[in-house]
């Protein structure tokens, strides 16, 4: 496995993390990935051992660790041949309750969240009508006494047949009414158990990853005033806290992925003798597994520059967004040399590859499309006129 100084300091976390998910091999996510099933074991083994807790403070029994820390275990999760996606949910969600929760929010929720008795692993944001339109969501909360009523509809919402919570955007001011269309728009803590099937509906979507996901449907569900998160009408700056650190987790996990492909290929291209001489004594095997570790590196810088600003509270959405970039990048030129060097193989189940190449290929389109990104920097950062 190669190691650099990047991301140096983090070694008691990673050996531990590694040690965990050995008792969870290749053969285990193999399986899991051939059922279309949870990884139930794997994602209560790493909330018996604290890792699910890691950004909740210590004072609500978590472990009261940074964003950068909390990137290093998914990064972790993805190098040893597993998927976060199955529980990163837990980790880029909390951000958002521990940040802008009232204090009665934090003491009731994050110790059981810490303790594994409940999981905060969806976040409902993106409709089948607006995508990445964030500010243009059509579900509707409205205030009737002690209660608010939920009307709409979302799609690609992960990972709510195994979680207890869900974080949810809705308008409670019409856009019409709304000086600034980013205001009016509230979110809310939704107990899963009591939602569905009492105003809120599930419908599955499969798709080429094993990734549980889901189109969401609200009917009048009615959601206590007390589940409101922050002030009325301020949710869409409360969620970019959760979506920036949603982009440096995910670019984290995709540098995992990188180094996995990385690892696996030059092992390979050492072994395989083809013409009498090992794969790897070519320049065209060579060059593109170097490269490929170059832009991975480069993105780890980036990552851990994004974590940096983000646990500072500084402004770190142009750094999020850009090592999400790299990072999805890079893993995805990795998976291709990875696979293109296996020949036959790398279609082959058993080595492992098609699976993690199904899976990274994943965010270059979620959680934020590559030109979404180069948008959101042509305008924010270049100053250029805004495209759409």
């Amino acid at each position: 496995m190669h190691n650099t100084s990047i991301g140096a300091g983090y070694d008691d976390i990673r050996d531990a993390v590694r040690t965990l998910c050995a008792e969870f091999p290749a053969e285990y996510h193999r399986k899991v990935d051939e059922e279309r099933r949870y990884p139930e074991e794997f994602v209560d083994a790493l909330t018996r051992n604290g890792w699910m807790a890691a950004l909740i403070p210590e004072e609500y029994g978590g472990s009261g660790l940074g964003l950068a820390e909390a990137s290093v275990i998914m990064e972790e999760i993805n190098r040893a041949g597993g998927n976060s996606g199955a529980c990163h949910g837990q980790m880029y969600n909390m951000n958002t309750l521990i940040r802008h929760g009232s204090e009665e929010q934090r003491k009731f929720y994050l110790p059981k969240i810490a303790s594994g008795e409940l999981r905060l692993q969806s976040m409902g944001v993106t409709e089948p009508t607006t995508g990445t339109d964030t500010t243009k969501i059509k579900t509707t909360a409205v205030r009737k006494g002690d209660k608010y009523v939920i009307n709409g509809q979302k799609v690609w919402i992960s990972r709510v047949q195994h979680s207890d919570l869900m974080i949810l955007l809705a308008r409670t001011t019409p856009l019409d009414q709304v000086k600034r269309k980013s205001e009016g728009l509230s979110i809310f803590l939704v107990d899963l158990k009591e939602a569905i099937g009492h105003g809120m509906t599930v419908q599955p979507i499969a798709n080429m990853v094993n990734h549980e996901t889901n189109e969401l449907f609200f009917d009048n569900l009615e959601i206590p005033v007390e589940n409101l998160i922050g002030e009325e009408g301020q949710g869409f700056k409360y969620i970019l806290t959760g979506l920036n650190a949603e982009r440096a987790l995910i670019a984290a996990e995709c540098i995992g992925d990188g180094y996995w492909f990385i690892d696996k290929v030059t092992n390979y291209a050492n072994e395989r003798i083809v013409f009498g001489r090992p794969i790897g004594q070519n320049q065209g095997v060579q060059f593109p597994i170097a490269e490929s570790f170059i832009e991975v590196e480069a993105a780890n810088l980036m990552r851990f520059e994004a974590c940096r600003l983000y646990d500072e509270q500084q402004p770190c959405g142009t750094q999020a967004n850009m090592a999400k970039y790299l990072a999805a990048k890079a893993s995805w030129e990795a998976a291709n040399a990875c696979l293109q060097f296996h020949g036959g193989f790398g279609f082959a189940c058993e080595y492992d590859i098609e699976r993690k190449f199904r899976e990274t290929r994943l965010y270059q389109v979620a959680p934020i499309s590559t030109n979404l990104i180069l948008s959101y920097v042509a305008e924010h950062v270049l100053g250029m006129p805004r495209s759409f």
